[in-house]
């Protein structure tokens, strides 16, 4: 089978991939795939997600082995072939590209074509420029969250809600560290 992936940024708006990869291949094969559409560096720890309904995170597959649970199945993706996760159409996934700031891309399962198969994959449409791969430091302090308002608020920097004249420093009683 032959899995055709649509691939979407929020951030951009003309931005857009699709993917054509045998079924039988690898998550990493697919990663592969993306970032060399996109121009990015390989060098990021980054992850799928399978979605269930509405976008609600399911099981993650990621690029190394993480620290989990015993009691959660780890899956890498250079072990993981994508027909262990994917088999409906319409199926989406989110894939984390820059794991410090949390950005992915949206990618459904456009169409699985029976009968067929392909060695690798590739690109069979891109539209747009991808956003940036990773975000400075100022732009990670200065992005907008649903609802609008900038998440550092310089004027509030280093207001930490409290006027110093209600702290009673005579109240506050130091242990020598015997109780």
């Amino acid at each position: 089978m032959i899995y055709r992936f649509t691939i979407i940024s929020d951030e951009v708006e003309d931005f857009m991939r699709e993917i054509k990869i045998d079924s039988d291949a690898t998550f990493l094969d697919l990663h592969q795939l993306i970032i060399e559409s996109c121009g990015y560096n390989d060098d990021q720890l980054t992850s799928f997600t399978i979605c269930e309904d509405g976008w609600e995170k399911g099981q993650e597959i990621t690029m190394e082995v993480m620290d989990t649970d015993s009691y959660e199945d780890s899956f890498i993706m250079a072990e993981t072939e994508l027909s262990e996760f994917l088999e409906d159409e319409k199926q989406h996934l989110l894939y984390t590209f820059d794991p410090l700031a949390d950005r992915v891309f949206f990618m459904e399962l456009s169409e699985i074509i029976t009968g067929k198969s392909m060695t690798g994959g590739m690109v069979t449409k891109k539209f747009g420029d991808a956003p940036q791969q990773m975000l400075d430091f100022d732009d990670m302090l200065n992005m907008n969250p649903v609802g609008g308002a900038d998440i550092f608020d310089e004027d509030d920097a280093f207001d930490d809600g409290y006027d110093q004249e209600d702290i009673d420093i005579a109240g506050l009683e130091i242990s020598d560290g015997e109780f």
